[in-house]
C-alpha cells in the first residue's frame, strides 16, 4: 500500500513539473489563441474584398488588413518564440516548443513545423496522435524532432495582452462586416438612384441630342455636344460636320419606349425605341429608329458616353 502511494505521488509531480509534456487540450487551447484571431480577421477581409469594388479604397483597406493579420500571425508564431521565448497562446497556456534535448527552436524550424502541420490537417489523425503517443507528438513534431513541454509560469500581463488581441480581432471582423454592408448597401442605393434618374433624363437627353433645325443648327449642335462626354463628343462632332456640309433639314425625335439594360452608381445602358420626323412639308416623312445608349455621370450630370444605332431610321409601317 505504501509503495503504490509513493509511485502515484511521483507520477503526479512529474506531470505538474515545469518540463513535463504538455497535455493535448492545453496544446489545442494555445494553438487556438495563436491562430484563430488572425485567421478570423484574414477570412473576413478576404470575403469583404469580394463584396466591395475591386481596386477601390475599401478594397485596398481590406487587402491591407488581411496582409497585416497574416504578418501578425507569422510574427507571433515564428519570430516571438526564438526572440522573447513565447508566443501569445503558448505563454497563456504555459507551454513551449522545444527540441528533444530541451533546446530552443529557431524561426526557420518553427516555419517548417507549421508547414508540416499540413500533413496533420490532411490526415486529421496527425492532430489526434498526441492523445496516445508516449511523447505526445503530432506528425509535424515527429518530422522536425520537436516536443511541446510545460514551461515557466505564465507572465502576469499575458492575459491582458490575450484579451486585447482577441477583442481587437473581433472588432476588426465586425468592422469588416459593417464596411461590407455599408459599401454594398450604398452601392445598391446609388444604383437605384441611377435607374430612377436615367429613366427620366435618358430619353430627354437623347431626343435633344438628335433633334436639330436648320434655322438654329449651330445652337442645336452646341447643345448636343454639351450633352456628350469628352469620349463621345469628338465622334458626335464629326457626324454634325457631315450634316452641316450637306443639305440639313428638320430632324426631330421623341422616345416612345425605353428600357434600362444595366446600371451602376455612375454608368447606365439604355435601349430606346424612337420615332421622329425628317424634313418639312410637302417632303416631310416620319421615321422610326432603335438605339442603345451608354450614359456616364460627368461632373454630377448624366451625359451620353456612346450611342449605337441598332435599327437605322426608316419610315414607320409600310412607308406609305
Amino acid at each position: 500500500m505504501t509503495v503504490v502511494v509513493e509511485e502515484t505521488s511521483i507520477t503526479a509531480n512529474q506531470v505538474s513539473s515545469p518540463n513535463a509534456l504538455a497535455p493535448w487540450h492545453i496544446r489545442l487551447c494555445a494553438c487556438a489563441v495563436d491562430v484563430l484571431p488572425a485567421v478570423a480577421v484574414a477570412t473576413t477581409m478576404a470575403l469583404v474584398s469580394f463584396t466591395v469594388p475591386a481596386g477601390g479604397v475599401w478594397w485596398w483597406v481590406s487587402i491591407c488588413v488581411l496582409g497585416l493579420s497574416v504578418l501578425v500571425l507569422l510574427v507571433n508564431r515564428l519570430l516571438l518564440p526564438p526572440t522573447v521565448g513565447w508566443s501569445l497562446g503558448r505563454a497563456l497556456c504555459g507551454i513551449a516548443v522545444t527540441r528533444r534535448d530541451g533546446g530552443g527552436v529557431g524561426a526557420w524550424s518553427l516555419l517548417l513545423r507549421d508547414l508540416a502541420h499540413l500533413l496533420d490537417t490532411l490526415s486529421v489523425m496527425g492532430w489526434l496522435w498526441p492523445l496516445w503517443d508516449s511523447s505526445r507528438r503530432t506528425f509535424a513534431d515527429m518530422l522536425l524532432r520537436t516536443e511541446v513541454r510545460s514551461s515557466a509560469a505564465p507572465r502576469p500581463d499575458i492575459r491582458r495582452w490575450t484579451t486585447i488581441a482577441v477583442l481587437g480581432a473581433a472588432a476588426l471582423c465586425l468592422a469588416g462586416v459593417v464596411m461590407s454592408y455599408a459599401v454594398v448597401y450604398s452601392r445598391d442605393r446609388a444604383t437605384d438612384q441611377t435607374r430612377a434618374q436615367i429613366g427620366i433624363q435618358g430619353p430627354k437627353i437623347v431626343a435633344q441630342m438628335l433633334t436639330y433645325d436648320p434655322k438654329t443648327l449651330r445652337d442645336d449642335f452646341t447643345r448636343a455636344q454639351s450633352l456628350a462626354t469628352d469620349k463621345y463628343r469628338g465622334q458626335l462632332k464629326a457626324q454634325q460636320d457631315i450634316v452641316e456640309k450637306g443639305n440639313p433639314v428638320i430632324n426631330e425625335y421623341w422616345v416612345t419606349d425605353s428600357s434600362i439594360e444595366a446600371a451602376s452608381p455612375d454608368r447606365a445602358t439604355m435601349l430606346l425605341f424612337m420615332q421622329g420626323r425628317r424634313g418639312a412639308a410637302p417632303d416631310e416623312r416620319y421615321i422610326t429608329a432603335t438605339v442603345r445608349v451608354n450614359f456616364a455621370k460627368d461632373d454630377g450630370r448624366w451625359r451620353v458616353d456612346d450611342l449605337a444605332v441598332l435599327t437605322k431610321p426608316k419610315p414607320p409601317g409600310n412607308g406609305k
